[in-house]
C-alpha cells in the first residue's frame, strides 16, 4: 500500500534489508535458505505469504517448536523422527473441513501445513508412560486418521481426536464447537462417568486451552529436559527440582505423572504414579555401601487424612547402593481427592558394618489431578442434570501406597491393557 503513495515510499518498499527482517521474523528463513532459492527478501516473503499468510500469527512460532523438537530428538530419539509426516497441502486441509463439516482451527491447520504428524508407531511422539502390566504411548494422529475419527455421537459431539494410543486406546481430543459444556479449541482426555446411567455423560481432563499452546508447551517440556528420555521414549515424568533430599551420601528425588486413562471423576479415583531415584554419591568412600531394607510411607490426601505403610524393600527389590551407582524403580498410588502427597523414609544397613543401619528421607511430594469438567449429561434420579461445577466430587475414600493395582483396575472396570512395558531401572 505505501509503494502506491509516492515515488521515495515506492523505493523503500522495495528496500530489502526491510524485507529480510520479516522473513526472518515470520518465516524463519535463513541466510542459507535465501541463498538456496537464489531470491530477494521481498520476493521471498511475497512468495511465502501468499502461500501461508493465513497462518502469520501462528507460523514463526509453531515452526521454531517443530524445529527444536526435532533438533532434540535427532540427538536422542532417532527412530522417533523417521516416523514423522510431510506437510500436508491447503486444499488437503479444506477437503477435511468439509468432510466432517467443521472448521479446523488456524494454528492446528499451521501446525499441519509443517509436519501433518506422524505414522501410527511405538514410540508415540506425545510422550509415554510405563508400569508393571501397563503401557500408553501416544501419536500424534495425521489429518486423514484425526478426520476419520471425528465424533458426532452425544458426550463428543463435534470432537477431533489430536492423539491415539494403539495399546489402550486412549485419545487427546479437541472441541471444534462449544457445546456439551465445553469451550472451542478445548482438548482433553475423555473419561466416562462410571456412576451415570448415560453412556453420554463423558467428564474431561483439561490439558490444553488451545493447540497452539498445548503443542508448544509440550515441546518445550521436551527440549527443556522437563520430560526424562527413557530407551528412546519421552516419559512424561515431571520432576520439582525442589523434590530431592539428601542423606549423608544419598540422594533421593522423585518426579509424578498422572494417569487419565486409570482415573475417574465419578467415582472419585485419581491414579498417579511417581519415578524415584536413588543415588549414591561418586566421591563417597568404598565402605559407605549399604542396602535397602525397608520403606516407611506417610500419605495425606487433601482432607488432611493421612495413611502409614511400611513394607520390606522397594517394588520387591533390596538394592544395593554403592559409590557413583544410580537405583531407579516407579510405583503409583491412588487418591479419592484431587491432590494428596507422600513422604517417607527408606532404612539401609551398611555392607561394611552389618549391624548398622540409617534412615534415608524421601522428600515430600505432591501429585495434583488436573483440570475437569464433569458431565453436562449426567444422569441423576433417572433425569439428565447438568452439572458445571468443575471441582464437585465426593471424597470417601483412602489413598494407598501400591506396586501394584490390579484390585484398583478391577474396581474401576477398566479393560485389561493389551501392551506390555518392562520397568525401567
Amino acid at each position: 500500500s505505501c509503494c502506491c503513495l509516492s515515488r521515495r515510499l515506492n523505493q523503500l518498499s522495495s528496500h530489502d534489508p526491510l524485507w529480510k527482517r520479516h522473513c526472518k521474523k515470520y518465516w524463519l528463513i535463513s541466510e542459507e535458505e535465501k541463498s538456496q532459492r537464489n531470491q530477494t527478501w521481498k520476493a521471498i516473503f511475497i512468495s511465502t505469504y501468499s502461500d501461508l499468510g493465513r497462518y502469520i500469527r501462528y507460523y514463526a512460532t509453531l515452526k521454531k517448536a517443530w524445529d527444536d523438537l526435532e533438533k532434540y530428538l535427532g540427538q536422542r530419539c532417532p527412530r522417533m523422527i523417521g516416523s514423522l509426516k510431510e506437510s500436508v497441502r491447503e486444499e488437503d486441509l479444506d477437503a477435511v473441513e468439509a468432510q466432517i463439516g467443521c472448521k479446523l482451527p488456524d494454528d492446528y491447520r499451521c501446525s499441519f501445513r509443517i509436519h501433518n504428524g506422524q505414522k501410527l508407531v511405538v514410540p508415540g511422539l506425545m510422550g509415554s508412560m510405563a508400569l508393571s502390566n501397563h503401557y500408553r504411548s501416544e501419536d500424534l494422529l495425521d489429518i486423514d486418521t484425526a478426520a476419520g475419527g471425528f465424533q458426532q455421537r452425544p458426550g463428543l459431539k463435534q470432537c477431533l481426536p489430536l492423539t491415539f494410543c494403539i495399546h489402550t486406546g486412549l485419545s487427546q481430543y479437541m472441541a471444534l464447537e462449544s457445546v456439551e459444556g465445553r469451550n472451542k479449541y478445548e482438548i482433553f482426555y475423555q473419561c466416562p462417568d462410571q456412576m451415570a446411567r448415560n453412556p453420554s455423560a463423558i467428564d474431561m481432563f483439561i490439558t490444553g486451552t488451545s493447540y497452539l499452546e498445548w503443542f508448544t508447551s509440550y515441546v518445550n517440556k521436551v527440549v527443556t529436559g522437563g520430560y526424562p528420555i527413557i530407551r528412546d521414549q519421552i516419559f512424561r515424568y515431571v520432576h520439582d527440582k525442589e523434590c530431592v533430599a539428601t542423606t549423608g551420601d544419598i540422594t533421593v528425588s522423585v518426579s509424578t505423572s498422572f494417569l487419565p486413562e486409570l482415573s475417574s471423576v465419578h467415582p472419585p479415583h485419581y491414579f498417579f504414579t511417581y519415578r524415584i531415584r536413588i543415588e549414591m554419591s561418586k566421591d563417597a568412600l568404598p565402605e559407605k555401601a549399604c542396602q535397602l531394607d525397608s520403606r516407611y510411607w506417610r500419605i495425606t490426601n487433601a482432607k488432611g487424612d493421612v495413611e502409614e505403610v511400611q513394607g520390606p524393600g522397594v517394588v520387591g527389590e533390596f538394592p544395593i547402593i554403592s559409590p557413583g551407582r544410580v537405583y531407579e524403580y516407579t510405583s503409583c498410588t491412588t487418591f479419592s481427592t484431587t491432590s494428596g502427597y507422600m513422604e517417607g523414609y527408606y532404612t539401609f544397613h551398611c555392607l561394611y558394618y552389618k549391624d548398622k543401619f540409617f534412615n534415608v528421607t524421601i522428600p515430600r511430594f505432591h501429585m495434583v489431578c488436573p483440570t475437569f469438567k464433569v458431565s453436562t449429561a449426567r444422569m441423576v434420579g433417572g433425569d439428565a442434570e447438568p452439572n458445571h461445577n468443575e471441582y464437585a466430587v465426593d471424597e470417601d475414600e483412602d489413598s494407598t501406597d501400591t506396586d501394584e493395582y490390579e484390585d484398583r483396575r478391577r474396581v474401576l472396570d477398566i479393560p485389561a491393557p493389551s501392551g506390555r512395558c518392562p520397568r525401567h531401572t
